[in-house]
């Protein structure tokens, strides 16, 4: 998920096309006022004058030109904002409209990366992986009732396929809701093809939809990136960068969790990441095959503990939904 140099270049590029354009749209926005309003670009005139005034006076040791300046650029800005105002316009109409004002178009605050370029990085991987094309189609809009059973009750549940389903779309729709003001994480687990990815998919959507930044990855793709840092002649700078994209993302999406080779390695790898991303306060939303006596028979006991205690735990029961849409399409 690290950014090779090529990619952060051409994201860079992008940031430098933003200041660019939004430089020469405020040169168009100034022209027309002028135009419009003449008393504005007077106002304009006056103000740097004023200003190389009071500057030359500040230098001659009148320590008062620097309050008379204050003042007099208040009054100006002040008739320069009711002018804007009287002729329908906002009072920043003038001003450089950035596509971010918190780090106004370069991708940084204070040196440190600006949460736009994270999205941005992230849209990038994204839009190469192909996910983005995913998500039209696999998202709360498409999701269906119509292929969960609502006669036959679970013994173990005392519940229909499609009231489980309900009561499972409900709490992800609730989580996606409340996404930014309570933190919660998700355990999916249950036979396979029955919609456990379809709605991780459907929450990834809405929320990068809402500008959180949502990585995506299967469990083998996790562990090889883990691999990787530890094992590849990757620099330090790449891994901790790839590893402040796993732990620091709003979310981490892991999907099927129990398909990949487990070791001591992905044991240690996988608590250390669910452990740091929780004490984070990151939410994180794991999926699995697993029937859940069989996570302690593969994984750790303080893995089990860790997610028992702080995940929701769902589970999906019913029949493979490819194989009722193929039965499906088949009598049509």
């Amino acid at each position: 998920m690290a950014l090779k140099n090529s990619q952060y270049e051409s994201i860079i590029r992008i940031y430098n096309e933003k200041q660019l354009r939004n430089r020469y749209n405020q040169t168009k926005r100034q022209e027309e006022i002028y135009q419009k309003i003449p008393r504005i670009h007077e106002i304009d005139n006056n103000i740097a004058t004023v200003s190389v005034k009071r500057a030359k006076e500040l230098l001659n040791g009148n320590e008062s030109a620097i309050f008379r300046l204050r003042h007099e650029l208040e009054d100006l800005a002040e008739e320069k904002q009711l002018l804007l105002l009287r002729h329908g316009l906002p009072k920043n109409y003038l001003d450089i409209q950035y596509d971010c004002p918190d780090c106004q178009d370069t991708g940084y605050c204070n040196g440190i990366k600006c949460h736009c370029l994270k999205q941005a990085s992230i849209d990038l991987l994204y839009a190469q992986s192909n996910l983005r094309e995913i998500l039209k189609t696999e998202n709360f809009q498409n999701f269906s009732l119509e292929y969960y059973d609502n006669i036959e009750i679970n013994p173990i549940t005392g519940k229909t396929q499609m009231i489980n389903m309900t009561e499972i779309h409900d709490i992800c729709c609730s989580f996606v809701a409340h996404f930014d003001s309570e933190f919660e994480n998700l355990f999916f687990y249950g036979d396979t093809g029955i919609g456990k990815t379809f709605l991780s998919n459907c929450i990834a959507k809405e929320l990068l939809d809402r500008s959180f930044s949502v990585i995506y990855l299967s469990a083998i793709e996790l562990f090889d990136l883990f691999s990787r840092m530890t094992f590849s002649e990757e620099t330090q700078e790449q891994s901790n960068e790839l590893l402040q994209f796993i732990i620091e993302c709003d979310l981490l999406i892991i999907d099927d969790l129990g398909t990949e080779l487990t070791n001591t390695f992905t044991n240690s790898k996988l608590f250390y990441c669910l452990n740091t991303r929780y004490l984070h306060r990151k939410s994180t939303i794991i999926s699995t095959n697993l029937a859940l006596d069989r996570l302690t028979d593969i994984y750790s006991e303080r893995i089990f503990s860790r997610i028992s205690s702080n995940y929701i735990l769902l589970k999906f029961f019913g029949t493979d939904i490819r194989i009722k849409k193929k039965l499906l399409t088949k009598r049509s």
